[in-house]
């Protein structure tokens, strides 16, 4: 018997995270996202180039997944259509028990709002705007009133640890602060599903640690993680790896023993205080 499930928009605390994650009517126990025969093709003037070839995953709720792979190999395209930004050339990718992959326009547009937080290597925060204000974006596709907007920005703010920095700007914010602002924008709307595309690409080793730190952390309490990313070392701070190759699944392995970024942390920081 699965678990019992709450109404949408219903929060919890897992003993293990910090974070109230929030339930949907969707079991934990059943796949997320499911795609089956994704092909996506780009059509040129005179040629046509296929992204992807055929892709069928299945991602249970709560899973931590990398996706890897050389740039051309599909990995981008994968993550923009299960984003919902981009729409398939053919086959269907349903989420949370919905076929996103026969809609578009607005529709698209609000399940993307509703239900995908990103976090991207860029951070993507508007210069001249304070960190709360950045947070509150997506509320404000979704008309929420202007106070719980606020409230619901400083709520995620405190819990990356940067209540004492909602009003300063980006150019304010060191780049880890940048990305954790970024995090709390992506968890705002309490999304099903955190999208990630080389969330540390532009961090050094110890921020990108604090970063997995969070990403672990969200999905010890229930959140679903796909991540984007390069670099091998940080694929393993996640439980499954899928790699890409020429628009087609390549491997598909489970990490028996993910990396624990926090202790990593400890490490690199014990390490510093202590060189030999």
């Amino acid at each position: 018997m699965g678990r019992p499930l709450r109404a949408e928009g219903a929060a919890f605390s897992s003993p293990h995270s910090p974070f109230p994650i929030p339930y949907f009517p969707f079991p934990m126990d059943k796949s997320l996202i499911i795609t089956r025969d994704l092909v996506k093709e780009y059509r040129m003037e005179s040629y046509t180039v296929t992204a992807l070839r055929g892709v069928s995953l299945d991602i249970a709720a709560g899973e931590f997944v990398a996706v890897m792979g050389p740039s051309g190999s599909g990995k981008s395209t994968v993550m923009n259509l299960l984003g919902c930004l981009d729409s398939p050339t053919s086959g269907d990718y349903i989420l949370a028990g919905e076929k996103v992959s026969e809609i578009s326009g607005d529709a698209l547009a609000a399940i993307r709002n509703r239900r995908i937080g990103f976090v991207f290597q860029n951070f993507n925060l508007l210069a001249r705007t304070s960190a709360v204000e950045n947070v509150e974006l997506p509320l404000l596709y979704s008309q929420c009133p202007a106070e719980e907007r606020r409230s619901r920005a400083m709520t995620r703010l405190a819990e990356v640890g940067l209540a004492d920095r909602a009003h300063h700007q980006p150019s304010q914010l060191s780049g880890g602060q940048q990305q954790r602002v970024a995090i709390a924008r992506a968890l705002v709307n309490n999304p099903v599903l955190i999208l990630a595309d080389e969330p540390t690409g532009a961090l050094d080793t110890h921020t990108s640690f604090e970063l997995m730190g969070l990403l672990q952390e969200l999905n010890r309490g229930g959140m679903t993680v796909v991540l984007v990313t390069h670099e091998h070392d940080i694929a393993t701070f996640a439980s499954r790896i899928i790699s890409f190759r020429d628009g087609h699944v390549v491997d598909d392995q489970r990490v028996e023993r993910p990396a624990d970024a926090r202790e990593m942390l400890r490490a690199l920081s014990k390490e510093a205080a202590h060189p030999s």
